[in-house]
């Protein structure tokens, strides 16, 4: 398929599964922005500071019932491309997929640790915010569907290809329990975990809070 074609079809994937499933209290815009060609510019500081002020701060969620099943991801997108594979072409330069959308060729830069790669499989699709973050933050209450969006969402700041290395050490821990090795990127990753969380309504510790808060002052550095 065409590399433009390909690109307006998974557009238009990613419009109707936004649509289709938006978390309650989140609605779905009539006209939501177009796949991008990198990791959905998060708001300003000023504006993620006012979100973090709105985020309701309290103790994590029991982990009782979690699973990453219960968060249904790298679904198709169009045709045989699933969301990894997306993400892989829009986060990369000189991406090629073979006839199943695969990558078999291209550049990366893991934005974490400002490492390169040539290599898709030494690649790791994050979850900016993590799964079992969200379940201890909200998720816990939504349907299967509500996490499915979440898990796949192409509109928000939400999911970046970086180092297998750098996502393992990541893990599920929040800002004040691990931040990218690469300190010049503190800026655009506290205000993307901001306007994610923000755009869940899911709810933060008062240490994350206070290191949120730190690390927008950042951006003014």
């Amino acid at each position: 398929m065409p590399r433009i074609r390909w690109r307006r079809a998974a557009t238009a994937a990613a419009l109707c599964l936004s649509a289709a499933l938006a978390p309650a209290g989140v609605p779905a815009s009539a006209a939501p922005p177009p796949v991008p060609h990198d990791l959905p510019e998060p708001p300003a500081a000023s504006v993620a500071k006012e979100e973090l002020a709105e985020l309701t701060v309290e103790l994590p969620h029991s982990m009782a019932g979690y699973s990453r099943a219960k968060f249904p991801h790298w679904v198709k997108q169009v045709g045989t491309c699933d969301t990894r594979e997306v993400v892989l072409s829009r986060d990369g330069q000189d991406v090629k997929t073979d006839d199943q959308c695969r990558s078999v060729s291209g550049r990366w830069r893991s934005a974490y640790d400002g490492k390169d790669f040539t290599v898709a499989g030494q690649l790791d699709i994050d979850h900016m915010v993590p799964l079992a973050n969200a379940w201890r933050s909200g998720a816990d209450s939504w349907t299967t569907d509500q996490r499915k969006r979440f898990a796949n969402d192409l509109t928000n700041p939400q999911l970046i290809a970086v180092s297998a290395a750098s996502n393992r050490a990541k893990g599920d821990q929040s800002p004040d329990q691990w931040r990218p090795p690469l300190g010049t990127y503190w800026c655009t990753y506290s205000r993307a975990w901001t306007h994610v969380k923000h755009v869940y309504k899911l709810s933060v510790t008062q240490s994350e809070q206070d290191t949120l808060a730190a690390m927008l002052d950042s951006c003014d550095r």
